[in-house]
């Protein structure tokens, strides 16, 4: 500023000028933040949640086939102390080496989408959910358990296999409806896997019983 101005001048002037330098020192800073926030948010964004790809058919897939395969690994159980035929032994111990990681998958998907997911044999723990499961698609009621669980030797391993086969029925036509209704990948890839490998045991089982 020339010292020959007024003072009025002089302060007119200066107040200017650092209003000015505060106005465009603002205006970068906002630049700033607003360019680090928008890279912030755009490296810290979610992927696309599960949630947003299944829909209704995924979830009823999921939650009838977990205790529909809980059902199954129980009257597999069942064949070490009650079975005698070593061949049943090892059909069971596969049937239950191939439907335990599944349900785990399962169970993880219904998290992930917020469901609820079962906790028992049958259905009765799940909301509207009646206590009898054997209307459900090969699904055992209490008394066919109950009967499966007091026989014994040849006698159990014919009852095992005529209940197993109604029961893998059951689930082929399951993940039947999951592949023509379901919308989630996984699920429909689940559904194609447990009809080509039970249908494969159903026709072992009929062999088995036509032996004996």
């Amino acid at each position: 500023m020339n010292t020959n101005r007024s003072l009025p001048r002089r302060v007119a002037m200066t107040a200017t000028a650092v209003a000015t330098g505060l106005v465009l020192a603002a205006c970068g800073g906002d630049e700033g933040t607003s360019t680090a926030d928008t890279t912030r948010s755009a490296s810290s964004a979610p992927a696309t949640p599960e949630a947003g790809r299944h829909n209704q058919a995924d979830v009823t897939f999921a939650q009838e086939m977990i205790p529909h395969h809980r059902q199954a690994v129980v009257m597999s159980d069942m064949v070490d102390s009650h079975g005698a035929s070593g061949e049943v032994k090892a059909l069971a111990e596969k049937i239950k080496k191939a439907q335990t990681p599944e349900i785990e998958t399962m169970t993880g998907w219904l998290k992930a989408w917020g469901e609820e997911v079962p906790t028992g044999i049958g259905m009765e723990d799940m909301p509207g959910m009646g206590h009898d499961d054997s209307d459900r698609p090969g699904m055992m009621g209490d008394e066919d358990i109950s009967r499966l669980g007091k026989a014994s030797g040849n006698a159990f391993d014919d009852m095992y296999l005529t209940m197993m086969i109604e029961h893998h029925e059951g689930a082929i036509e399951m993940a039947e409806t999951e592949k023509t209704q379901g919308a989630y990948d996984p699920a429909r890839t689940l559904a194609d896997d447990i009809i080509t490998s039970q249908t494969a045991e159903i026709a072992q089982m009929r062999t088995m019983l036509s032996a004996t």
